[in-house]
């Protein structure tokens, strides 16, 4: 790969970022606290949270096996999928390489940024190869786009021809395994050390029920982790979602246990789906959702809705038309819209 001073963005290389009151004093012992034009009242809501989150990070390296300092954390993955272009793409210049279709962010993203978004259709089996992704490259090309298991697909790509993209590409490799939890296929994040080139995302939002706290992740070098950490903003992870997350982080079983449930109930959904006559298809699924190909999407995604049943039109994206995907829910929730489906 390129050196990341290569890749960063001049000026954010020369950044010299924001530094906090909760920073300057970093790893001594502090009393009394009249630093931060903060209020003395109101304990514990009156203090700014730890910018870094740092006993956070500790807990979800045990989880994960990857080391607290090759961590960063945003508010959602949303964060963590802008920060990328704000730290590597010079606007107007450069370009990034995604698959079609995938998740949408990155593409928002890319247009917030004044990036050009190349993308690169997948097959009629949802898969890729090294060689179609690295084609669409150039010497502008800062960032290619992995989403594995992909949304809205649900299966994971080759990991094959995701190494070989890795390896054969010398910018930046991003990979989102927000879906991950659901798939028996081993994460790339468990490779960082071998590939410097590698940035994994990782959410709090899928198997560990915890959307509404808004935590997301993303795994890399210390290099890329410390350009990160320049540009977000100080505080970008606020107390209440820090303590939220450590007391989900205290029981890893339970997730493994709703992960169990969720799959069991994803196979029964998915048999109920194929033997109805408005189902043409169900396409193999990673994650906890599945697509599915019906005959008029549209038609029956307007039905549920009337019924209270709200899934996801997926008719105008690329290669999912007349699509509907499915999220897997409770047992109740799942048994009432196949109830809902035979009525159609």
């Amino acid at each position: 790969m390129k050196s990341l001073q290569e890749l960063t963005r001049k000026n954010i290389w020369n950044l010299a970022p924001y530094s906090s009151a909760r920073n300057e004093y970093a790893g001594r012992e502090a009393r009394v606290f009249l630093d931060a034009n903060e209020n003395p009242y109101n304990t514990p809501y009156n203090r700014y949270p730890d910018p870094l989150q740092l006993e956070l990070k500790e807990a979800i390296s045990k989880v994960k096996g990857v080391p607290a300092q090759c961590i960063f954390l945003g508010n959602g993955s949303d964060e963590a999928i802008d920060l990328p272009y704000r730290c590597f793409c010079e606007p107007g210049k450069d370009n990034v390489v995604a698959i079609e279709p995938t998740y949408g962010m990155y593409k928002v993203c890319a247009d917030i940024n004044d990036t050009e978004y190349r993308t690169v259709v997948l097959d009629e089996h949802f898969q890729t190869t090294a060689e179609a992704v690295l084609a669409a490259t150039d010497e502008h090309t800062k960032l290619i786009w992995l989403c594995t298991p992909n949304n809205p697909t649900g299966n994971c790509l080759n990991r094959e021809e995701v190494i070989k993209i890795i390896e054969g590409f010398d910018g930046l490799v991003i990979v989102d395994e927000a879906y991950s939890d659901f798939s028996s296929q081993k994460p790339l994040r468990a490779e960082l050390a071998k590939y410097p080139n590698l940035i994994v995302l990782n959410t709090m939002s899928k198997a560990w029920g915890c959307a509404a706290i808004r935590l997301g992740m993303a795994f890399a070098s210390e290099g890329i982790i410390d350009i990160f950490n320049k540009v977000k903003y100080p505080y970008n992870v606020n107390l209440l979602t820090q303590q939220q997350a450590l007391k989900a982080l205290e029981d890893p079983f339970e997730v493994d246990g709703w992960v169990k449930i969720l799959k069991e109930e994803r196979g029964r959904v998915m048999q109920a789906f194929s033997i109805l006559p408005i189902c043409e298809k169900i396409y193999p699924t990673d994650a906890n959702f599945f697509l599915a190909k019906m005959t008029d999407a549209t038609g029956i995604y307007n039905y549920l809705v009337d019924q209270g049943i709200i899934v996801r039109n997926r008719n105008r994206v690329q290669l999912c038309q007349n699509c509907l995907r499915i999220t897997i829910g409770t047992k109740t929730e799942n048994s009432e819209l196949i109830a809902a489906l035979r009525q159609y």
